[in-house]
């Protein structure tokens, strides 16, 4: 993280959270919400993380809706029914993070743009490999669909979940799109 960054603050308190799983046709997610919002969607992989796993199954009633509402907008996003996601989110990140990631909810369902593309739209096509960094660190996949950068050449790169998950996420859009 860059020095001159800060982290946002977390509001309320672990308490607050409600977490769940969910089956997908990449795997199984976990969801953690806040009264506020979607908190994240993670991988397997990201179960490691303790600061991401500071959620009662049975925390907050508005978090447990949430959380309710984000296994029916992705179950309908599976089922290919549902091209934008309509959920409050309240990730944790720096303030570069939190712009990065309000970039990447402007990628059209089954459109793909570069990094050096999410960064010129940011301002500074020179941080290209920040804005990778910062996608590297969206706690919530698929809704905020960081799976939509690719590299320069095309190439899929990067991946919480792994290429093939990603790979699996843009053909599952683009052959709705055709659908």
């Amino acid at each position: 993280m860059n020095r001159s960054e800060t982290t946002l603050p977390v509001i309320g308190v672990p308490d607050d959270l409600s977490r769940t799983t969910m089956s997908s046709p990449v795997g199984e997610l976990t969801l953690i919400a806040s009264p506020r919002g979607l908190r994240a969607v993670l991988w397997p992989n990201e179960l490691d993380a303790p600061e991401r796993l500071s959620a009662a199954d049975d925390g907050d009633p508005a978090a447990a809706a949430i959380l309710r509402e984000a296994i029916t907008q992705l179950g309908e996003y599976f089922a290919g029914d549902r091209h934008q996601f309509d959920l409050p989110l309240d990730p944790v990140g720096t303030v570069f993070q939190q712009s990065a990631w309000m970039q990447l909810r402007q990628i059209p369902f089954g459109a793909t743009i570069s990094y050096g593309e999410q960064a010129k739209r940011l301002g500074d096509v020179r941080k290209s490999r920040a804005v990778g960094a910062a996608n590297g660190r969206n706690p919530i996949s698929i809704i905020v669909p960081c799976h939509r950068v690719i590299g320069a050449n095309g190439s899929l790169t990067g991946f919480a979940a792994g290429i093939e998950a990603k790979s699996w996420l843009l053909r599952h859009e683009q052959g709705t799109l055709l659908d």
